[in-house]
């Protein structure tokens, strides 16, 4: 287990694990947070290319606001590209889990809705939301609960619906070229209409294709600008027309500045959390 305190100054200091064996399903990434006070947390989610479970596993219930105002207690899904959405809470304790879409639409149940929103997890599994997160709670280690959410997303997973291959080939290619291909290639290459591969996508992944490449390419962006580097230098190196475009693009999904992005405490979490392209970027 690892120790982070966000470079913004932020006061809660994390405990993070990470697995110490990879997923044995591709497109899923794992680490437990634990946060290092008793104050109050406040933690703004910046959108990611992947559906991601927060298990709650604290004393006290995990508060998650969506940028609607709604607010769900307790373990949530949240979906693909949301706004606004917050984590608030006192001495944080949390598995987090990176489902790629692919994977989330079989293991969580096949339902589009969460493509933009948050879920209390209760929604998509029913009692056994319940009963796996009792059974996280009193395992006696991370790596022991790595291993039983595993093998319920697993078994999920096997038993779940699949969606289309064209549609998993698309997903892979968008995340492969970084948001950087153009759609009418990707419906050429599945040998379907535009029309088709719009409709199908949406259905299965729960955004468009076009927005689902931007997603990815602003997660490119987002990161490159955590690590340090000028917006004139990501716009440059993350595919967009000029830095106004950049700044467009980041008002749109994060709500806030380039300048915020880089500065985020959520962001600043990921090289040790999320310490692999294939975590950090599911397939």
């Amino acid at each position: 287990m690892r120790s982070i305190e966000p470079a913004s100054g932020a006061a809660a200091v994390w405990d993070i694990a990470t697995p110490s064996c990879p997923a044995l399903l591709p497109g899923v990434g794992m680490a437990g947070f634990r946060a290092r006070t008793a104050d109050p947390v406040d933690l703004s989610v910046v959108p990611y290319p992947a559906v991601t479970v927060a298990v709650d596993l604290g004393e006290a219930p995990l508060a998650v606001e969506d940028g609607d105002g709604g607010l769900n207690r307790g373990s949530v899904v949240v979906g693909l590209a949301p706004t606004g959405v917050h984590g608030r809470g006192r001495a944080i304790e949390c598995l987090q889990l990176r489902l790629s879409p692919v994977v989330a639409h079989a293991a969580l149940g096949g339902c589009a809705a969460w493509g933009r929103g948050v879920v209390p997890l209760r929604e998509l599994w029913g009692r056994e939301a319940g009963r796996t997160q009792e059974r996280l709670r009193l395992a006696g280690s991370w790596q022991e609960r790595f291993a039983i959410a595993g093998a319920e997303l697993g078994r999920r997973y096997e038993e779940g619906r699949r969606v289309d291959p064209e549609v998993a080939f698309v997903w892979g290619r968008l995340v492969t070229h970084r948001g950087g291909i153009e759609v009418e290639r990707l419906a050429a290459e599945v040998g379907w209409s535009r029309k088709r591969l719009w409709s199908r996508f949406r259905s299965q992944v729960g955004l468009s294709p076009k927005r689902a490449a931007r997603l990815v390419r602003f997660d490119d962006a987002a990161h490159r600008l955590a690590a340090g580097c000028s917006a004139a230098d990501v716009a440059a190196e993350a595919g967009y027309a000029d830095q106004s475009h950049l700044h467009r693009d980041v008002r749109d999904f994060a709500g806030v500045t380039p300048a915020a992005v880089a500065g985020a405490a959520w962001l600043a979490v990921d090289p040790v959390a999320w310490t692999g392209p294939s975590s950090r970027r599911p397939a």
